[in-house]
């Protein structure tokens, strides 16, 4: 059995329960930060393509090797955590995601910024895995750990949400790199009070990371990612096809592998059981349609509608604002109506707020933007607020560790996923509508001509349209799977236990 060795830093009697709140703040700020950073950049991708000028496939890059990497890395350090310390490897994780952001503020070029981005990724991956293992020794009360889980899980949700207000409002004051730069000083908090705020904590008995599975699972998705981009990009070509099949196979090799480890980086026999397959398909088919909703409209409020970033900021507080009351409520939702029912519930309402997205136009439909994205923040809430508990609680307590890291790499994939599938998805509509730049800001930019700015916009807004029509297709058919899948193992959502 593996033992968990802690150290808690030395506090006066009767302080435990002040001492746990600060150190739950303390962690809640890389929460906040990481899954901002996921889409603080959509408002700034207008403004950053004027000043940097990168071609399409980098402005694709720029917004996902972040997500990607992060994604690629999470179970991973979450298992070098273990060994390690994970109070360690948070502040170590801190000071490589500060160092990427000031590289990020004042990247000369597209390429660096991307460099700057991977960096962050990176950093970004040992904040999320080890923030939420802690809680478990800040709070040994059950009860009490399973309410600092689910604020967890809020500012996780809604930190996506809230990414692009916040991008909006420095652009509003500010050049694109002070998106970057407001990590600072919050990093700066978490490296001054976490080694006195945060227990120590890390796992005996552990053999050494596998590291062949760590280069197949990167070494499979990032060749996997660019081939679909490439398409979408280039069309389908013998470069795409080739790049496509290295990806393919060595994901195929990488499962393979972890079939037969003691100690695998992802346990696959976790998603034999059917709340955890439903957790994680939630979780990942519901971020995809949130990253190309918010990446889309932010495009569209801002090149199409001719609004600020700042105005385009304010039309986006109905959404983020309903993703994170809802991410506190969902659990009440469940214990009082039943898992399988909310997270059905959830996804159609989410479907449904996306499909909504069909009333906007070029010259209008604003209203039918603001109802249809608060309904999808409502059902985004409901269900990402479930996916930690569910995955967590529908799997034996040893195994919840590897539950942890699968679900919020769940999240960060589905991101990433959302804009290279559904991003990629739209471009192409966009491009097939007339002989236009790559992007729509780059047409708006270089075309002097009217009518061909207009017609742009027009396929921009088609593009759009078909983007999240898929999006909110894969939510119906997610939440059938829910209905199917656990029709007969239906419980109230309870606390997990870590």
């Amino acid at each position: 059995m593996t033992q968990v060795e802690a150290v808690r830093p030395k506090e006066p009697t009767g302080s435990g329960t002040r001492h746990a709140r600060l150190g739950l703040a303390v962690l809640l700020l890389p929460v906040l930060l990481v899954s901002m950073d996921i889409s603080v950049l959509f408002l700034a991708m207008p403004t950053l393509t004027l000043d940097l000028d990168p071609s399409a496939a980098q402005q694709l890059w720029i917004l996902d090797i972040y997500g990607f990497l992060i994604a690629g890395l999470l179970i991973t350090m979450g298992n070098l955590g273990d060994r390690v310390g994970r109070r360690n490897i948070l502040l170590a994780g801190a000071t490589v995601f500060g160092i990427a952001s000031v590289l990020a503020a004042f990247a000369p070029s597209a390429g660096v910024l991307i460099v700057a981005r991977a960096l962050m990724g990176v950093g970004g991956a040992t904040l999320l895995p080890s923030s939420l293992s802690l809680i478990s020794g800040l709070f040994p009360d059950a009860r009490e750990r399973a309410a600092a889980i689910g604020v967890w899980t809020a500012f996780f949700a809604g930190g996506s949400a809230v990414g692009p207000i916040i991008g909006g409002l420095l652009l509003h004051h500010f050049w694109w790199g002070a998106v970057f730069l407001i990590n600072i000083p919050v990093l700066l908090i978490l490296l001054a009070f976490g080694p006195f705020l945060l227990p120590e904590q890390r796992q005996g008995s552990l053999g050494p990371l596998d590291l062949p599975s760590v280069a197949l699972s990167i070494g499979g998705i990032l060749p996997l990612v660019y081939a679909i981009k490439h398409a979408a990009a280039d069309g389908v070509d013998v470069e795409g096809a080739v790049i496509l099949v290295i990806g393919v196979v060595l994901l195929t090799l990488f499962v393979r592998r972890q079939r037969h480890l003691a100690e695998p980086l992802l346990d696959l026999r976790l998603f034999r059981r059917a709340q955890f397959s439903v957790a994680i398909g939630s979780s990942l088919v519901g971020m995809m349609s949130l990253a190309a909703l918010s990446y889309l409209t932010s495009v569209y409020l801002q090149s199409v509608t001719g609004r600020d970033p700042l105005q385009a900021a304010l039309l986006g507080i109905p959404m983020a604002a309903a993703v994170f009351v809802f991410s506190m409520s969902g659990a009440r939702v469940a214990h009082r109506v039943g898992t399988r029912a909310t997270f059905a519930a959830a996804l159609l309402a989410s479907a449904l707020g996306n499909l909504m997205l069909l009333g906007v136009g070029v010259d209008g439909g604003i209203a039918w933007y603001l109802v249809g994205s608060t309904i999808a923040g409502v059902g985004y809430g409901l269900a990402f607020t479930l996916v930690s508990d569910v995955a967590v609680s529908s799997v034996p307590p040893e195994r919840a560790g590897s539950a942890v890291g699968i679900s919020e790499t769940s999240f960060e994939l589905g991101n990433a996923l959302g804009l290279a599938l559904l991003g990629s998805l739209a471009a192409l509509v966009f491009r097939s509508g007339g002989d236009y730049s790559p992007t729509l800001g780059e047409t708006i930019q270089h075309s002097g001509d009217p009518a061909v700015i207009e017609s742009a916009r027009e396929s921009f807004v088609s593009g759009m349209h078909v983007a999240t029509t898929v999006g909110a297709l894969l939510l119906v058919a997610m939440a059938a799977v829910a209905l199917v899948a656990t029709g007969k193992h239906d419980r109230p959502a309870t606390a997990s236990a870590h």
